[in-house]
């Protein structure tokens, strides 16, 4: 049986000689820049930038390890694009003010690396997907000849773990995101098509921050929370494998990691993983916070549509909006998939009836002022 690589290096701060040197043992682990990467090729560091958060807040990759991995890469001998397309607008003003709040704009100056404006959008076939066939991506894919996820180790309110394979999620253009949540509400098919898009952007390498990661409400409500380490392999895959383990999540309840088992892309445990650098047992915490799966629906589709409608607003989780605590800038409006979010008096209000669950509006709100309820009968039955 193949076995994928994945290499644990600990790296507690963010100081960027330690980080580069980390990243520097994690090549080594993985056999070599130069068993992946030919000296002139350009590559992409596909970051994880959701929205303007300070780099403290542990939302996005932190820009010193982002500095670092791109030297590495410089000194080697290849070119680096540092891109990703966040939520909402998909344009240079956008992508500028992303950069510079995420401290990715100087950086890149530092290092002599390019910053990804190509904001143009691109239709390709891909082959290997199961629901999506046909993808619409970002045109900076054919700026470069090889792609590196760089992740974040994050929970996410959704998709309950948000890691190397989701990171890729990035490559479908701003707010063509909106479609595919509004397209399928069913984290099934949701996690499905995220296995589809990772499987074409095909990163020929994934490393994941887990210096600081983030707890509770991820992507972006959640809380920071040292884990020390830095995750790279071969596979996204088998990456995310090992860092759910590390924050004891069992991998297989993670819909992304469901859907790769049932797939064959991975086992879903260690049978097919080679662990190399540290002891997994040095990063494990035992009392990471994760939050449960919040949008699949209660009940199928043959319940009556009456009996479906009343279970469904009992026991599924909703939005919550803090109106003292926002600041009326529309965002969670503009990009909620369903267009069921209306701003009244300049506070937001939400159609539950047609809300879709994807919590979109409790993701990209820049004030945390989205809270998601969770029924306590939801709270009882999870945990039966």
């Amino acid at each position: 049986m193949k076995k994928e690589k994945v290499s644990l290096v600990g790296c507690r701060i963010y100081d960027y000689e330690l980080v580069k040197k980390s990243i520097i043992r994690s090549f080594e682990n993985l056999g070599g820049i130069d068993k992946y990467i030919n000296k002139g090729e350009t590559v992409l560091l596909k970051l994880n930038l959701l929205m303007k958060k300070k780099p403290e807040e542990a939302t996005t990759t932190h820009p010193v390890f982002t500095k670092a991995l791109a030297e590495v890469l410089i000194e080697y001998g290849a070119n680096v694009l540092i891109g990703d397309s966040p939520g909402g607008p998909f344009n240079s003003r956008a992508l500028r003010g992303i950069y510079k709040a995420c401290g990715i704009e100087a950086i890149a100056n530092e290092v002599n690396a390019k910053l990804n404006y190509n904001t143009n959008t691109m239709e390709v076939k891909n082959v290997q997907g199961k629901i999506l066939k046909g993808l619409i991506v970002t045109e900076m894919l054919k700026d470069v000849d090889k792609v590196i996820s760089v992740s974040k180790l994050k929970t996410h309110g959704m998709a309950m773990f948000t890691g190397a394979v989701k990171n890729m999620f990035g490559i479908i253009p701003g707010v063509l995101k909106a479609e595919y949540h509004l397209k399928m509400p069913n984290i099934k098919d949701f996690s499905d098509a995220l296995v589809d898009i990772c499987l074409y952007a095909n990163p020929i390498l994934s490393f994941m921050d887990g210096i600081v990661g983030m707890e509770g409400e991820g992507p972006s409500a959640g809380d920071p929370r040292e884990v020390g380490v830095i995750i790279s392999s071969t596979s996204p895959y088998h990456l995310d494998v090992v860092a759910t383990s590390i924050i004891n999540l069992e991998p297989t309840k993670v819909p992304t990691i469901q859907r790769c088992v049932e797939r064959g892309i991975c086992k879903g445990n260690f049978d097919d993983i080679e662990l190399v650098g540290e002891r997994i047992e040095k990063f494990r915490i035992d009392d990471f916070r994760i939050p449960e799966i919040k949008s699949v629906n209660m009940v199928n589709d043959r319940t009556p549509k009456f009996l479906r409608n009343f279970i469904n607003a009992w026991l599924r989780p909703k939005p919550i909006f803090i109106h003292e605590d926002c600041v009326s800038c529309g965002v969670c409006e503009e990009n909620c998939p369903p267009q069921v979010i209306t701003m009244e008096n300049g506070k937001p209000l939400a159609n539950l009836d047609e809300c879709i669950r994807c919590f979109c509006c409790q993701e990209l709100c820049p004030k945390k002022a989205v809270k998601i309820h969770r029924p306590w009968l939801l709270d009882k039955l999870s945990k039966l």
